[in-house]
């Protein structure tokens, strides 16, 4: 490791994700943190699947769950990512970490405060520079995609996915209920139109286009009505399901940008 600040990040989410794996291989040491129950559809490419997996790698760097804060300890030591599930990010007293950042992507803000660490970053809409964070990282597809604003925010949330081949809404795999979410699909599965891909309390969820599944919740998870629980690529690229997103490595840049411009 070429540094010795500690990075934590709040949500081990895919847009997450691709921000650790960026650090990391930048030389920081990373701990991550997430819901007992993750809801990244994108797990293929999310190191919360370290949660429901004990160890999950992508593109070359590991990730290992710890059960507590002496093991988040040992997991840096050993030069991997440490993900802990905790939903409130508690370990941030504990921990105490030089760089801290919110990448929920909960188009709020979930409690953070310029207070909880020497560099706090807030990732897409919900933040605002410098009053709750020190910079502010745009998640909006587009020209300003992975912009830094150290005064100011990101652009609002639009509630429109990104267009793929012309598929935006359409892409999507909504709950169509609360329940607990079964499927015996899997990422990167090709799928046509109309095809069942889950069901939530017997409803059926089916695919609203033909392609591949590039995200889906895991079997079992707990799931509220409409909530996003898939997401079919119309490119039918199944590498596309294992790398780390365009969007996420844009992310990523500004995040990386935006530390070594305060450290």
């Amino acid at each position: 490791m070429k540094f010795s600040q500690i990075v934590l990040i709040k949500g081990a989410g895919d847009l997450a994700s691709g921000i650790g794996h960026k650090l990391f291989q930048s030389g920081f040491p990373v701990v991550m943190t997430d819901l007992q129950h993750p809801t990244a559809i994108r797990r293929t490419v999310s190191f919360s699947s370290a949660i429901l997996e004990k160890q999950y790698t992508i593109e070359n760097v590991v990730a290992e769950h710890a059960l507590h804060f002496e093991q988040v300890q040992q997991i840096i030591q050993q030069n991997k990512i440490a993900v802990i599930t905790d939903p409130l990010c508690q370990i941030l007293q504990q921990l105490r970490p030089h760089i801290f950042i919110e990448a929920t992507i909960s188009k709020k803000n979930t409690g953070i405060h310029l207070t909880d660490a020497p560099i706090v970053l807030g990732i897409g809409p919900g933040y605002t520079a410098p009053q709750d964070c020190h910079a502010v990282v745009e998640t909006k597809r587009g020209h300003h995609l992975g912009r830094v604003y150290y005064q100011g925010s990101a652009l609002p949330n639009t509630g429109i996915p990104g267009n793929i081949e012309g598929f935006t809404k359409e892409r999507l795999l909504l709950s169509p209920c609360q329940g607990i979410f079964k499927t015996e699909r899997n990422i990167a599965d090709k799928v046509q139109q109309g095809d069942v891909i889950a069901t939530v309390q017997n409803q059926p969820l089916v695919a609203p286009i033909s392609g591949v599944i590039r995200g889906l919740l895991a079997h079992g998870t707990p799931v509220e009505k409409n909530m996003k629980s898939g997401d079919i690529d119309p490119r039918n690229e199944v590498s596309y399901c294992f790398t780390i997103s365009d969007k996420a490595r844009a992310i990523a840049g500004g995040v990386l940008e935006a530390i070594l411009h305060l450290l």
